[in-house]
């Protein structure tokens, strides 16, 4: 069962359900991984709304070993999006607002974005 207050998200991707969540240590690989100093610099990295094949490739990568499947970034880039790519920029925007706070901070949720 997802836990939004853990900061949890569901996905969906290839037909298999997931459990995704930004650890501390994710969050430290993604500073690292986009090379910015501090979470300020992560966050206005995605403040943008814009990201790259790449990105999503990192984040859920991140994400989804922060909700405890052992997939290392090689198999995230292997894995079929036939179909599903919105749905997965949706979970990954979901996680991002979980992690972060939506815009506004106590803004009402996205009813669109997966709980």
């Amino acid at each position: 069962m997802i836990n939004r207050r853990r900061g949890e998200v569901a996905a969906v991707i290839a037909g298999e359900r997931y459990r995704l969540c930004l650890t501390l240590g994710g969050l430290a690989e993604l500073e690292h991984g986009f090379g910015v100093e501090d979470l300020s610099a992560l966050a206005a990295r995605f403040a943008s709304g814009r990201l790259a094949a790449r990105d999503l490739v990192r984040l859920l990568g991140a994400g989804l070993r922060g909700g405890g499947h052992p997939i290392s970034d090689e198999e995230v880039e292997a894995m079929p999006i036939a179909g599903s790519l919105a749905e997965i920029a949706a979970a990954v925007a979901a996680l991002l607002d979980a992690t972060f706070g939506g815009p506004g901070e106590g803004a009402p949720a996205d009813p669109t974005l997966p709980a």
